[in-house]
């Protein structure tokens, strides 16, 4: 069985990595109208968004580099490493897909 906190993590990676990448595709195909400052808007605020709605669950490490670093720090069990790990790298498959097939339909 799937535990929510696993969940949580699934889905806070995936928006991190959906929102940040969206707004730097968004970025190049506006020309630029977006801006550095939005784009590092648009990962501050989802990370945040994450936070509040996540935090009290799984932790809301949403970057593997958390993961381990509280590890490290005994502050997280390394039991668990592996299943946050594994829910991190997978997330973003589907985001993955998603962008490459809306930058095939779209005329530069």
């Amino acid at each position: 069985m799937i535990k929510k906190r696993y969940i949580a993590e699934a889905i806070g990676t995936f928006s991190l990595v959906f929102c940040g990448t969206g707004a730097i595709v968004v970025n190049e195909f506006t020309g630029g109208t977006v801006t550095h400052v939005g784009i590092a808007m648009t990962f501050g605020l989802i990370v945040m968004g994450m936070i509040f709605a996540f935090g009290e669950i799984s932790g809301a490490h949403i970057n593997p580099a958390v993961t381990i670093g509280f590890a490290f720090a005994k502050k997280f069990p390394w039991k668990e490493v592996p299943a946050y790990l594994f829910r991190k790298f997978l997330a973003p498959s589907p985001r993955v897909g998603s962008f490459y097939s809306f930058s095939l339909k779209v005329n530069y």
